[in-house]
């Protein structure tokens, strides 16, 4: 499912105009981002936990050689996923 086709979803089921879901949709990913870039965690009940997880140094080697590179250590997003959401995608 395509970000307009979400839209169109959420728009029919909430009674609102594709124009305001999407205005909706923006903000609310807007503002996940924020709070996970500022290393909050944003939580959903049911549906699941957005996370950061710090990822160390480390040395890798390039597949097919063996030649070994440095990859730098990063954060990277982590999704929790919420008991109400694992068992609708269970049944």
């Amino acid at each position: 499912m395509k970000k307009a086709e979400f839209v169109q979803a959420v728009a029919e089921k909430a009674g609102l105009s594709k124009k305001d879901t999407e205005a909706v949709l923006n903000a609310a990913l807007e503002t996940i981002t924020e709070a996970l870039a500022e290393g909050k965690s944003v939580s959903f009940i049911g549906f699941g936990t957005f996370t950061t997880a710090e990822r160390a140094a480390r040395k890798a080697k390039v597949p097919g050689t063996d030649r070994i590179v440095e990859v730098p250590a990063t954060r990277a997003v982590k999704f929790k996923v919420g008991k109400q959401l694992k068992e609708a995608v269970a049944k």
